[in-house]
Parts: structure tokens; sequence; C-alpha cells
């Protein structure tokens, strides 16, 4: 063999030669061995993602907003209409609904038809995206009713009807579409799957076998086809995970799968599950987590509801001050914001929502050094002299206002002046509102100060409380006004 000869072979077959290859670890499937694997970074940099809902429910749109013991989640609309016609209260205003707007004897199948995404342009939709900062996309591939967007052989069969956007309504692959059209933008893209439906019929004659006929092909035939970087699990609280078999499922998706490199997985796989297994935690229109001490996110939409609503308002949507510290508080504790939009059933972004985005968009532009690639720092924000308010920690529906905390506190209620996060030596002070002359940081030192969005250096002086950044008029008369204005400070303790 020529020295040549020897080193292709060598280049061709280095184990051959006594080299030991980097194997990519595998994992059992228990949670012990899951549990091990590390979230992959581009999730805890990434910070903020779009959530999509978009399917039948899109077609009646509606769910009563304002209603207590109601949900306001129109997604949830055939779930609703059912307790309505059974007299159960908490469907009552949507079986009003329906039978004044469609009749009595419509049924929620008849909707699917009308769901034809006939505006859809999913090269438009990832430009918004792109627009608004978020780094990855996570649309319903298929909620609770069960109907997929993408062509699902196992949806037609178990339901026994068309009951996939290939097979009806749109006749095309919405999933496989969007896809493309997000990771030509350069994002991460994924889906959200909802592991029961409501009112299959093979779920609700035999659950063992919905599981291995219905669910664990179905799911692994849409991780084949779309490679996601991210899967939003759900509906997962009606069973256990070992009835639901998902260390199983998880242990071919992380050893096995197209997507096993990349993808980050949620914590909804059984009802014993929430915050104790995943690649990252989840919470549903809360205050969010306190720490990043493992990987988390909070989901909501803009308004009452994920799918959209025709009967919410403007007054019931936050306003891009709001979404823009709902994201900065958030990322300030070690957190993401899955910030979800509602389509229309003929395939629109609504104006108000494309709107929201562009916004969040423009001051992640200017500021972003800030949030993407950052970690919460040892304190998450600087309050003001008061009383600190408290929230509780919840995984769903809990109590929380950034308008309170930040622009108009409660009497004798302290407000946040800062919020921090870091990043190699940097740490980033984030203040909500107009720079003073004067900014003072408690318990901080730091060598320099930097204006991120003019790049003007600005005077640092230690004081007995901490770092004192003075803000020249020069620079302080050439802001404009902004959600909030960033400083990074170099060398920071």
């Amino acid at each position: 063999m020529t020295r040549r000869q020897l080193l292709q072979a060598f280049a061709a077959a280095p184990l051959a030669f006594g080299q030991v290859a980097d194997a990519a670890p595998r994992y059992d499937a228990t949670w012990e061995s899951l549990d091990k694997r590390p979230c992959p970074d581009w999730y805890q940099d990434a910070k903020f993602g779009i959530f999509i809902h978009w399917g039948v429910y899109s077609v009646p749109s509606f769910a009563p907003p304002r209603l207590k013991g109601q949900t306001p989640y129109s997604e949830w609309y055939w779930n609703s209409l059912t307790q309505g016609k059974a007299g159960k209260p908490g469907g009552a205003a949507t079986w009003d609904f329906h039978k004044r707007v469609y009749g009595a004897g419509f049924e929620y199948k008849d909707f699917a038809p009308q769901f034809r995404a006939e505006m859809f342009e999913p090269e438009r939709w990832a430009q918004v995206f792109e627009r608004s900062g978020a780094k990855y996309i996570v649309p319903t591939s298929k909620h609770h009713d069960g109907f997929a967007i993408w062509p699902s052989a196992k949806a037609d069969r178990t339901w026994g009807r068309a009951w996939n956007s290939v097979s009806t309504g749109p006749k095309r692959d919405l999933l496989g579409d969007l896809s493309k059209a997000v990771r030509a933008q350069g994002m991460h893209m994924g889906f959200y799957y909802s592991l029961y439906e409501w009112y299959n019929p093979l779920w609700l004659s035999n659950k063992e076998r919905y599981v291995r006929e219905h669910m664990f092909p179905q799911f692994k035939d849409v991780v084949t086809r779309y490679k996601p970087d991210i899967i939003f699990s759900d509906g997962e609280w009606e069973l256990p995970s070992e009835q639901w078999h998902s260390p199983e499922l998880l242990a071919w998706l992380f050893n096995d799968s197209a997507a096993r490199e990349n993808v980050v997985v949620d914590d909804r796989w059984g009802k014993d599950t929430r915050h104790k297994h995943g690649s990252y935690y989840t919470t549903e229109y809360t205050a969010g987590l306190q720490t990043g001490a493992h990987p988390w996110e909070e989901s909501r939409g803009m308004g009452f509801s994920y799918g959209y609503n025709r009967a919410e308002t403007l007054v019931d949507y936050h306003s891009p001050r709001e979404l823009t510290l709902m994201l900065i508080d958030l990322v300030s504790r070690g957190g993401n914001l899955l910030l979800d939009i509602g389509p229309t059933a003929d395939g629109r972004i609504p104006v108000i929502m494309e709107e929201r985005l562009e916004e969040i968009g423009r001051w992640l532009k200017l500021n972003g050094e800030a949030i993407y690639g950052t970690r919460n720092w040892r304190k998450t924000r600087q309050w003001s002299s008061g009383n600190v308010p408290k929230f509780e920690e919840k995984e769903f529906m809990g109590e929380y206002d950034i308008r309170k905390l930040v622009d108009e506190p409660q009497p004798g209620q302290a407000h946040i002046e800062a919020f921090f996060t870091t990043k190699g030596k940097d740490v980033y002070a984030l203040v909500p509102r107009r720079l003073p002359r004067e900014l003072v940081l408690q318990d901080m030192k730091a060598a320099r100060a930097t204006l991120l969005e003019t790049g003007d250096v600005l005077p640092v002086r230690a004081t007995d409380s901490g770092l004192a950044v003075a803000i020249p008029d020069t620079v302080r008369d050439q802001l404009p006004e902004r959600v909030a204005h960033c400083i990074r400070l170099s060398d920071a303790v």
C-alpha cells in the first residue's frame, strides 16, 4: 500500500487504526436515563418563540373571553360545545353561540371542509416571524380534536373520515409548507402535538390500543417527516407516563429518530411529569418560574385565547409594551417566552397580532444583545422603595400583571427599576422607562457602561450602595421613547 493509499484508508476508516470515536450517548427508556440528556444550547440561547394554534377550531373561532367558569380558549370549541349540549354550565355560552350561528344540528366535523386556508402564504408568515425576532416556531400539528395539518393517514383511519389538511379543507400539507418557509428564514422549527384526542373512537373504546396503534405511529410519522427541533407535547394529563409509554417513545426520539441531535421536548408526557422531566419545563398564562435552574418557558396568547377568537376585542389584547416587558421579565429569570398567534381559518395572521410581533422585533433589533444567549444573573431585577409584591408560582392561569410591577404599582408597593441579564463577563441592565440623568444600580460594580442602542460609553463611579451610571443630556435628548433602554456593564460583579 502506498503512502497516499494509507492516508486515504485512514481518513475513510479511522477506527481501523485504533482510534476511539466519540459515539453519541444512548438513553434507556427510563426517566432516570432520559433526564441525563442535556438541553441543547440553541434553545436556552433563543429566548423567544412563536406558538401557532391553527386548525378546524379556527372556523368558529369563538370562546367567551371574560365569563368565569368557561374556558376562554377558542381551540377548545368542540369540548365546550359538547359540554353545552349535555347541559353543563361550562359550555353554555359556546352552545348558545353555536345554535344561533350554525344551528343545533351542525356538527363540529362539518367545520373541516370550511377550514380552507386559501389565503395562507407560508413564506410571508415566515418573514413576519423573522422580523419579530423570534428564533423558533411551534405550530399545532394537531390539537385535542385530532385534526392533523399534515397528511396523517392515521388521523383519517382511526376517525373513519377525512381528518387531515390534505384529505379535506385546504387539501395541502400545511405543516410541511410552513416548515420549509421557516427554515429558509434561519429559524428553528418544531410543532405542538396532543397525545390524546377528546372524541377519537379508539381513545374512547381502548386507551392502550389508541396509544400503541394510533399515537405511537402517528408521532413517529410526523417526527420523521419534519425533523423538529422542538416538540411541545400536551394532553398528557389523562394518563400517567407509564401508560402513555412516554419513556419508550422519547428513547426512540433521542436515540434513533431523524431529530435526535437538536430536538428539545417539554415536560408534558404524563400526569406525573410536569416540572419533573423534559428538556424544559412549562407554565401557561402565569408569571413563569423564579429562576433558571432548569430551562423553562412561559406560553400565552396575546389575549385570553391561543386560537383566534372573534369574541375578543382590543381591550383583551396586551399592548406591544406589555408583551415586550413580559419577554424581558421572563428572560431576566432564565426563561423563554412562547408567544402565541391564532391565524384565521383562511390563513391570515390577524393584523393586530402582526403589529404586535413587528413592535417586539423593532425593540429586539436594537437591544437583542441583552436577550439572546443570556442567562439569569445573581439578581433578576432591582426594586424601588416600597413593599415588594409577591406572586405565586403556578403551572396554569396564575395572576400576574406586568403593568402593576413596572408602570402602575399599587399604593405602597415597589416597582421594578431595572431587569438584569448576563452573558460572559457582561451584565445588562434593562431600564423600563426614560433614563434618568444618573442611574444607581445597587450592589454592583463594573468597569465600563455602554448604551446598546447608540454605542455611547457612559461615565461610571462607585458609590456606597453600588454603581452610579451617568447619562449625559446630550445622550438622553437623542433617545426616543422605548419599552426599555439597555446598558451593557462590562466586567460586572
